[in-house]
């Protein structure tokens, strides 16, 4: 229940966090030009409304579509929010965020399920008219039905809470609200609180009345500076002691306050003192009307500042500081009579904590190390992502697990003998399907991620028993030189501008087709690829290759390599290196796994980054140990 709570939240607050500049930008609007703002202007603030009505919902509708339908569903979610909005009368109705947190994902649910029904029956050369008329279509169906079902309970949804706001106001009653607010903070539920709840009722507070008391209950710094200046001055561990001050600095200054949720975890009763702190704080908002302009995100001093109306900058300040100082006259005792206590645990705590909300979760099985001898990371094609989150978990673990077996293929592949399957979340169906008997690991990221920590801990507390296979012993010897001729010169190019993450890869495709490689039609099927999950694995790096159904025909296996030194996007990351990839069988793993050797090096790493010696990458990408 706790899972499935979190990893609710994690995806509401998902659909609102890559769009708040959108709200920043209303809120500064808001903040500035209506009637009582720093600079009153009627034309301007007549943006506001428009921004509050259309733009934050069919960005958030837009996100959900996404995340639930790739592209095709980000259209869908826009085109079916806008049903809601008409539904209840436009700029004259309410705002419909929480319809767009509905809509988009249904909508995005929609065209995904059409797209599996129609795989492997459309008609040859009727593929634009389907894909375009199927979306125009559904799109049409979810907006009636936005209109006529969606958007009115949304509405009567949002006056009930924001009826029930007003009566926790008007009874001096929302200070309560601290007792749950803050230890859900503490269990990784700030977001999804904060985005998922209290913004679209704030945003309504503020059509109306120009300012929201819900965006200071959540938001708030002072709760969290309490509990970490109790730790600076009176910790009897000295690096808890020593680590406070600079936590203080990231969590007030930088808004960040996942920083002392540690502090808290470790000593469990210190949850007291925000609670009580913010309480106060709530309390004193309330007595005084306080409210904020738009969101304060991230909740930093500076943002609460710049999201509070021109006269009521001296009332947001007042309120934090009662909060800070009631949190820390509650925490300190707490603090000094606890000894000392070991904040590494608490950090580690709290990143299984993390990983369990973002639905990343270790199976008990695997997290005690039981029985596994044989790891296997799944990707599509078996090809890139799959090869180096293997030889980089081999190289970390063979030193204490010489017994243990590391290796990858695709993910319809997999073999009968493996224990453990490690494989991106969006492939773990497939995975299930193809190895029932296995363990199954997820996560977002190859090459770092906090699951794969997690298991790495849990099979190296195994221990090892019996000799090292053969397969083992092959792995744990000395990497070799990898082959010449899959990496040449003329095959890197380096210095290149920022660019779209499909033209990046179709760039790549290109020069795989000039190595003779592969044929044009493989570029179509890197780009099909990185649609189905993304080659992104992390620090910096992508590498893009062809889905599995494309491997039998490639030519001969090679490797490109293509630099960006200012990063081009994939996705919310940004890839320095975009490493090309065709593959015959394994020849190309040896290259893969010197480029996994290279990534222990930072400096080295950084070096290839901005490097404007071909040369240079040649030896360290063919020979890293040299």
């Amino acid at each position: 229940m706790k899972n499935a709570i979190a990893r609710f939240g994690k995806f509401l607050s998902a659909m609102v966090m890559p769009n708040i500049g959108a709200f920043i930008a209303w809120g500064f609007i808001t903040a500035l030009f209506i009637d009582t703002g720093w600079v009153p202007n009627a034309d301007l603030a007549s943006i506001q409304p428009f921004m509050l009505t259309y733009l934050l919902p069919v960005l958030i509708a837009a996100q959900g579509g996404k995340m639930v339908g790739g592209d095709r569903g980000r259209v869908m979610g826009a085109i079916a929010v806008m049903g809601c909005i008409a539904g209840v009368g436009g700029t004259d109705g309410q705002p419909m965020l929480m319809g767009a947190m509905i809509m988009g994902p249904l909508a995005g649910w929609v065209i995904k399920k059409f797209d599996q029904a129609m795989e492997n029956r459309m008609p040859a050369g009727f593929e634009m008219l389907i894909n375009n008329f199927s979306v125009g279509i559904f799109g049409m169906v979810m907006a009636i039905i936005g209109y006529y079902a969606v958007g009115p309970v949304m509405s009567a949804i949002l006056t009930v809470l924001s009826a029930g706001v007003n009566f926790l106001v008007e009874r001096s009653l929302l200070p309560l609200v601290s007792i749950f607010l803050e230890p859900a903070k503490v269990l990784f539920l700030n977001n999804a609180i904060n985005h998922g709840v209290f913004t679209p009722i704030g945003a309504e507070q503020v059509a109306a009345a120009g300012k929201s008391i819900m965006y200071m209950l959540e938001t708030n710094p002072g709760p969290g500076l309490g509990v970490l200046l109790a730790y600076m001055f009176f910790s009897k561990d000295r690096t808890t002691k020593g680590s406070a001050p600079g936590a203080i600095i990231i969590h007030f200054l930088g808004g960040i306050h996942e920083i002392y949720f540690p502090y808290i975890l470790m000593n469990p009763a210190v949850i007291v003192a925000p609670i009580v702190g913010n309480a106060c704080a709530i309390f004193f908002f309330s007595m005084m009307n306080a409210g904020l302009n738009g969101p304060a995100a991230p909740g930093s001093i500076i943002a609460f500042t710049m999201m509070s109306p021109r006269d009521g900058i001296l009332v947001s300040w007042i309120g934090v500081a009662i909060a800070t100082v009631v949190s820390f006259l509650i925490a300190s005792p707490i603090v000094k009579m606890a000894g000392a206590k070991n904040l590494s645990e608490a950090q580690d705590k709290m990143q299984q904590m993390k990983a369990k909300a973002k639905g990343q979760v270790v199976p008990a099985s695997a997290a005690k190390g039981e029985g596994v001898r044989k790891v296997v990371f799944a990707c599509d094609a078996g090809m890139g992502s799959s090869a180096m989150g293997a030889t980089k978990f081999r190289n970390r673990v063979k030193a204490a697990r010489p017994d243990l077996t590391v290796t990858n293929t695709s993910v319809d592949n997999i073999p009968a003998d493996a224990d453990v399957v490690v494989c991106q979340r969006i492939l773990a169906d497939r995975a299930r399907k193809c190895a029932p008997q296995a363990q199954l690991v997820t996560l977002d990221n190859f090459l770092a991620d906090p699951n794969l920590d997690a298991l790495y801990d849990a099979l190296t507390r195994q221990g090892v028993s019996g000799e090292a296979p053969a397969a083992a012993q092959q792995a744990a010897a000395p990497s070799k030189p990898a082959n010449t001729d899959l990496l040449l010169a003329s095959g890197i190019k380096l210095g290149l501008a920022p660019t779209t993450k499909e033209e990046a890869i179709r760039a790549a495709g290109r020069l795989l087709v000039e190595q003779g490689c592969v044929d044009e039609s493989y570029i179509d099927a890197m780009i099909e690829r990185e649609n189905l999950v993304t080659t992104y694995i992390g620090m910096g790096i992508a590498i893009p290759h062809g889905t599995a159904a494309q491997k039998a025909r490639v030519k001969k296996s090679g490797i490109v390599m293509l630099q960006y030194p200012e990063g081009t996007p994939f996705g919310e990351e940004k890839a320095n290196l975009v490493f090309g990839i065709a593959g015959v069988g394994e020849e190309h793993i040896d290259l893969l796994s010197n480029i996994c050797s290279v990534l222990e090096d930072d400096a080295l790493m950084e070096k290839l980054k901005t490097t404007d010696d071909v040369d240079f990458v040649l030896r360290s990408l063919q020979f890293p140990e040299q």
